[in-house]
């Protein structure tokens, strides 16, 4: 990636390279779920983030993300309301679509609560809510 720095009155112009890395799927899924079960006791989460450890493909070259974590989650034995994979899908989609980098270190209530605002425009389904208000 290229960033301007601004120049010395002398200079046109000076460019950096920045080389940023590119968060991979299986990195945001570990956030994600480190974010929503910090104790590692939903044994769910913990399947899905097993799912999903080995792909390294980064974020932004996968065409449905959403798509890939419900395939995962087949593999998971998931009910179909469960709230802690709503969230951390929430949190993998909205780190997805900030770039994974300045947002995955915010604060983890923080981040589940934009995601949640993100994914539900506001209003979370109330099993969501029910869940957020547990935590």
């Amino acid at each position: 990636m290229l960033a301007f720095r601004p120049a010395p009155a002398d200079a046109r112009l000076a460019l950096i390279v920045v080389d940023r890395h590119t968060p991979t799927v299986s990195e945001l899924v570990a956030r994600a779920v480190a974010v929503c079960d910090p104790d590692d006791d939903d044994p769910v989460l913990g399947n899905l983030e097993e799912q999903l450890e080995d792909d390294d493909e980064p974020v932004t070259a996968v065409e449905n993300l959403e798509e890939r974590l419900a395939i995962a989650l087949e593999g998971t034995d998931v009910e179909v309301e469960n709230p802690a994979v709503a969230v951390a899908t929430a949190v993998v989609l909205y780190l997805a679509e900030h770039g994974g980098h300045e947002d995955a270190n915010r604060d983890g209530e923080e981040l589940i609560r934009l995601a949640v605002r993100a994914q539900w425009h506001g209003h979370p389904p109330g099993y969501v809510e029910e869940w957020l208000g547990g935590r």
